[in-house]
């Protein structure tokens, strides 16, 4: 399916969604200087583009002389591209990625979307954001002392350590996960997403990807024309139901390809991983970011 071009109106309100963007008074008071107060790196001056991309299957993917590549590209721009990631890894799993793909060239992005949504975060210092997780958090209170019960009841789950206290995490057998019985669950007042018949979060109601990209670029004050988002597997649907313009890479997995009649703005790339990006940002009239790309 084919995506609008970068100069097009991508038919997104802002703020529709989101559950933490600034209120009335924080839009009187100049909300993106407000979030550049708590971020320890400045944001870029003059904003081109705002990339926002999944991590695992997505950047990650590719051989390492192509991610070597995309990687320097992605350094190269750091004054006009906002370089957002958004996965589903919590921030002591991102600081290790970091670390370990420093050697080809991997710099920290300016912010962090993690744990599906859950957390933001300063790119450079992975310091959460307070403005975030204050209403994020209240929509978790005691949301996880009434499904955890219930969740030690289904088989074929297995709880997954993590560095957060808003969300509830697990690994999948498929074999004997029986993903009618998430409903009774999904009752008490929380979402259950099965991502890659592998894993399944438990969130806070209405908390996801797309509703936390759409807070923030509330508080950045910046037009979605100027957004392309990227993803391969089932946590990256939020980010492409918001409407923005959106890259499917190619090693998709099935259940995200199966939405993609119903994803306007979605373009669904032939290349794999980070490959696939840079031919999303073609598509969507980005390649003159790509001029000299190293």
């Amino acid at each position: 399916m084919q995506g609008q071009r970068a100069d097009a109106d991508p038919g997104v309100e802002p703020g529709a969604g989101s559950v933490w963007g600034p209120g009335t008074d924080d839009r009187r008071r100049a909300p993106r200087t407000r979030l550049q107060r708590h971020l320890a790196a400045p944001l870029p001056s003059s904003i081109e583009l705002v990339l926002v991309t999944d991590l695992d299957g997505t950047l990650l993917e590719g051989s390492v002389p192509t991610r070597r590549r995309v990687y320097r590209w992605l350094a190269c721009q750091r004054h006009r591209v906002l370089q957002v990631f958004s996965t589903g890894r919590d921030l002591r799993s991102v600081a290790r990625l970091l670390s370990a793909e420093a050697a080809l060239g991997l710099h920290p992005p300016h912010l962090v979307i993690g744990d599906v949504g859950c957390t933001v975060a300063c790119g450079a210092s992975l310091t959460p954001l307070a403005l975030a997780l204050e209403p994020i958090e209240a929509l978790w209170r005691g949301r996880a002392e009434k499904v955890l019960p219930l969740l030690a009841l289904v088989p074929g789950l297995s709880p997954q350590p993590l560095s957060t206290d808003r969300r509830l995490a697990y690994g999948i057998d498929p074999l004997r996960l029986d993903t009618s019985r998430l409903a009774a669950i999904e009752a008490h007042g929380v979402d259950c997403l099965v991502s890659g018949d592998k894993y399944l979060d438990v969130l806070p109601p209405g908390v996801n990807k797309g509703s936390t990209l759409l807070g923030l670029l509330e508080w950045l004050e910046l037009e979605p024309a100027r957004v392309v988002t990227a993803g391969d597997s089932l946590n990256d649907l939020a980010m492409f139901e918001t409407g923005l313009q959106s890259v499917m890479v190619g090693n998709a997995e099935p259940g995200l390809v199966r939405a993609l009649p119903g994803l306007a703005r979605t373009y669904r790339a032939r290349a794999h991983g980070c490959l696939g990006i840079l031919e999303g940002l073609r598509h969507f009239g980005f390649g003159h970011l790509l001029d000299g790309l190293p």
